[in-house]
């Protein structure tokens, strides 16, 4: 009977310790995304596409990606430094991006170039291995174009 305990013993101090390992590892927290990634080809088209990024304390932060006529995919928030306040974003009319608060239009090859004004605040972007790569702190920069709050930025 001891020798039956002695080999009895170690298997299950094995057991144990794999229960144990397995379910520290699946209570673990996956690590938050540093970035956002979009196939390049989703721009194909000209079109731009709008998207949201909600941060922690729950503001949702919008932004579009475009492929200017000239072939560049270019990125911006979905606000500017004069209308921001507003939260009308921009739509696109043709070649132009136009925001919906006082109607300036803008070139698609001068988002992501110009800054100030009512020009779409640009977003830092990067086109990698057939994707667009934005990262998440880059995006996080623009939270005061979308917080409300406090009711200033």
């Amino acid at each position: 009977m001891s020798r039956r305990k002695s080999i009895l013993f170690p298997g299950v101090l094995f057991c144990l310790f794999i229960i144990c390992h397995s379910l520290t590892t699946a209570s673990a927290a996956p690590a938050p995304s540093t970035q956002v990634a979009y196939p390049e080809k989703i721009f194909a088209n000209g079109k731009a596409q709008h998207f949201t990024y909600k941060t922690d304390d729950g503001v949702a932060i919008r932004y579009f990606i475009i492929k200017s006529s000239d072939g560049v995919i270019r990125a911006a928030f979905d606000a500017c430094d004069v209308c921001w306040q507003e939260n009308k974003g921009y739509t696109q009319k043709g070649d132009f991006m136009v925001c919906n608060n006082c109607g300036r239009k803008f070139p698609s090859t001068r988002v992501n170039e110009v800054q100030g004004g009512c020009n779409p605040a640009p977003l830092t972007r990067k086109t990698e291995n057939g994707n667009v790569i934005i990262q998440v702190a880059d995006i996080i920069k623009g939270k005061g174009y979308f917080d409300f709050r406090g009711g200033k930025r």
